[in-house]
């Protein structure tokens, strides 16, 4: 199945392009996993906020 989907295209190029295309996927995942746990260690450190004021402060900035 590979060699006739990338029959016009050359093996090792095609291969080297998916190994970058991983890594660049690795590292954007990384950086996703660090930045979900640095707002899950920020809730529990920060008060809720009520709902109430969460739609006051948005009139407050529509008007």
């Amino acid at each position: 199945m590979f060699n006739a989907a990338f029959s016009d295209r050359n093996k090792s190029a095609v291969i080297a392009e998916l190994m970058v295309r991983a890594v660049e996927e690795h590292k954007a995942r990384l950086m996703r996993e660090k930045a979900i746990d640095r707002l899950l260690a920020r809730r529990g450190t920060k008060r809720a906020v009520k709902s109430t004021d969460i739609r006051a402060a948005r009139r407050e900035l529509r008007a």
